[in-house]
């Protein structure tokens, strides 16, 4: 762990270009990362906030295929989509670019040159999965069977997305191709390895050498050790990705998770360029705003990567812990010039009302969405994923909670102390900040209780514990709601005007701390909150002072910083959410097979008769069955049926049905039932009465 960093270089995990942002992505990853550079460029830190999309890989070529489209095109589509969607949100990079860029690949090439010029790597032949079919070879996402740990029988070549197990596609159980579904066979094919096994001492010296990371990432990298390291592939017989720069390797490309990580270090250099001492930024849309980082101290971008000062801190889910940890430090060190993670504080994963949320099925809550559905929202959003981010462990998240956060938290608690902390100054002294005349022993408490805070704060971001560095700034927010409370100044403006000045006074005070410290979490909400004090953004070591808002400061017209969420717009996006479970549900049930055929003298043994249903009940202490009173034409008599999940009653008297009028009597709950009614079952199980189209007479056959 290095101290006293001279500058930092902060990563957030590269997103496969193959759709849209969901709220899994930003608690896992983006959001704080986000959260930490804010704190970090308020502390006056040189830091660089770097990332963008992962343009190559299977998923890309997989949609590619899906869409009906080219693997450019894809990307070109959804890069447009993720950025602007995280441009909206305020996740401030100061790069967000893309692997398929030249400069990228170039880069790319030249390490796997290196590596290779050293010797680093092993060439080997190997057989591998080819699918005839569609004649090429299949990488890892190409080929899907069961787990060999839990049995899982749609898990990844590379991976059982289930139990979370690393695997090669040959350890599959019964392998069938993604593309067309068919049996792989195995054929020799050259490729290039990482010796890992041979570089596992090194590796687990440098793990070791970080206790203090957090237990999720050390205890699955100590996993991987433990099983002990394989050497792994550091190319593909793949046509979309970085070419092998090597003769010979046609239909060859760098192993996604080769090239990916080095996009880190493409972007920074992408952005920060030594060209006489001056910046200089290829693309002139990304040139950073100077309130992004104003203490950028050099235009070199090597030292952000080869200077042991430099603090590398990489931003990721869980489920990208061994390449972060382990294969990419296992390429820098065998590269020798680059400096390797100091952290990895890698969050769980962010399930959605119950159940893993899942982009195929469409089980997710979409920024892009969320932007539209929520305008102005941003801040909303971003307090409910800190509050239950995932960073131990998987933690849900339910529109519920989102509401109950909002309202009870944003809503009652910060909105409420602002609110009439500055309508309170607006009513009793125009506007202005008011002097403390005198302080009685609880304003002197209140006031060293402020002075605290931010190095709270503070300490809970540098560990990475966000939730809880929030937490304590909505513990300021309390702070004040509860001063007010007390002293209730609305009632002492009758008696004693200083003491209104003083406590309205220490109110504000809070209030202008509030708007630094809440700046990483709530920086839409902190930009207002500062213009309401008329007050520029202020940086951290402001924080907590008792005099930052000067007596006679004149503050501007106040307005509310959130507005309650009503049930009625939560209800929608429940609605929303089922309507995606409902249709999961019918795309992907079964249609049962059919059953072994049938005789037609045994056909002709059922008589099936239209009958009217004349009395209809349901059956006590049951949910499913109702009792029916039937007219067959011929009789009278009882039917009992499975039918109350799906028609009430009252709904159904007189309605026409068919009746299997011969099948045997039955006792059911009691009752005895003389036949049974015809339903139809759509593939959600749903019932539906098999009925004549038009009016029948009842005992009429059915043939």
């Amino acid at each position: 762990m290095i101290q006293n960093p001279k500058r930092y270089t902060v990563t957030a995990a590269l997103i496969y270009a193959n759709g849209p942002i969901h709220i899994g992505h930003l608690a896992g990853c983006y959001l704080p990362a986000d959260i930490y550079v804010r704190y970090l460029r308020s502390t006056e830190k040189d830091v660089v906030f770097v990332s963008g999309t992962d343009e190559h890989g299977v998923p890309i070529t997989i949609k590619a295929k899906k869409e009906g489209i080219t693997p450019q095109q894809v990307v070109d589509k959804y890069y447009v989509q993720i950025k602007d969607s995280f441009e909206q949100f305020g996740i401030s990079f100061d790069i967000y670019s893309r692997t398929s860029k030249k400069e990228h690949h170039d880069l790319s090439q030249q390490f796997f040159k290196t590596l290779y010029d050293k010797g680093v790597f092993n060439e080997e032949v190997t057989e591998q999965y080819f699918d005839e079919k569609a004649n090429q070879f299949l990488a890892d996402r190409y080929i899907m069977g069961t787990c060999p740990n839990c049995h899982n029988e749609n898990a990844y070549g590379d991976q059982c997305e289930k139990c979370g197990s690393t695997l090669s596609p040959t350890e599959l159980i019964n392998p069938r191709s993604t593309l067309s579904g068919a049996k792989p066979v195995m054929r020799k094919t050259k490729n290039w390895y990482l010796p890992l096994d041979k570089m596992q001492p090194q590796i687990e010296a440098f793990v070791n050498s970080h206790p203090e990371w957090k237990t999720n990432v050390s205890g699955q990298c100590q996993s991987w050790l433990k099983q002990g390291l394989q050497p792994r592939a550091m190319t593909r017989d793949l046509d979309w990705g970085v070419k092998v720069p090597l003769a010979d390797t046609d239909g060859k490309v760098l192993y996604v998770w080769f090239d990916a990580p080095i996009g880190y270090i493409t972007f920074t250099k992408e952005l920060l360029t030594v060209d006489s001492g001056q910046l200089a930024v290829k693309n002139p849309a990304i040139l950073r705003d100077s309130t992004h980082n104003p203490q950028l101290t050099t235009h070199n971008w090597e030292p952000y990567w080869k200077d042991k000062e430099t603090k590398l801190v990489h931003f990721i889910g869980k489920d990208n812990i061994v390449f972060h940890c382990i294969i990419f430090p296992a390429m820098l060190m065998a590269e020798g010039s680059y400096i390797l993670p100091d952290n990895v504080p890698a969050n769980e994963f962010m399930n959605l009302e119950g159940d893993k949320i899942s982009t195929s099925r469409n089980w997710a809550v979409w920024l892009h969405e969320y932007l539209q559905e929520f305008p102005g929202k941003q801040d909303v959003l971003r307090y409910a994923l800190c509050s239950n981010a995932p960073e131990t462990k998987d933690n849900d998240f339910t529109w519920k909670d989102f509401q109950l956060r909002n309202n009870s938290e944003l809503v009652a608690i910060l909105g409420n102390f602002v609110n009439r902390a500055l309508v309170l100054t607006q009513k009793y002294y125009d506007g202005k900040v008011p002097a403390r005349v005198h302080l009685t022993d609880y304003d002197k408490q209140v006031l060293v209780e402020l002075e605290n805070f931010p190095a709270k704060i503070a300490s809970s971001l540098e560990l990475y514990r966000f939730r809880e560095a929030q937490a304590e700034m909505m513990n300021l927010a309390r702070l004040g709601n509860k001063y007010l409370a007390d002293t209730e100044p609305w009632k002492l403006a009758k008696t004693d005007m200083g003491g209104v000045g003083s406590i309205l006074n220490i109110s504000l005070q809070i209030t202008a701390t509030l708007a630094i410290v809440m700046e990483p979490f709530l920086p839409f909400t902190a930009k207002r909150l500062n213009s309401f004090l008329n007050l520029e953004s202020s940086f951290w070591s402001e924080a907590g002072k008792q005099n930052l808002l000067k007596v006679d400061h004149q503050l501007a017209t106040p307005e509310l910083l959130f507005d309650k969420i009503e049930d009625d717009v939560i209800e929608k996006q429940v609605l929303k959410l089922a309507e995606s479970k409902k249709q999961n549900q019918l795309e992907n049930t079964v249609v049962q097979p059919q059953k072994e055929n049938v005789t037609f003298d045994d056909f002709q043994k059922m008589d099936i008769r239209i009958a009217t249903i004349l009395e209809a009940e349901r059956v006590p202490k049951t949910d499913k069955l109702l009792k029916l009173k039937l007219d067959t034409g011929l009789d009278q008599r009882t039917v009992v049926s499975g039918i109350a999940k799906y028609y009430k009653p009252e709904e159904i008297i007189g309605k026409q049905v068919c009746l299997l009028a011969n099948l045997a009597p039955r006792d059911i709950k009691g009752i005895t039932s003389q036949g049974m009614i015809l339903m139809a079952e759509d593939k959600d199980g749903s019932l539906s009465f098999v009925s004549p189209t038009v009016g029948i007479s009842n005992g009429g056959s059915v043939a």
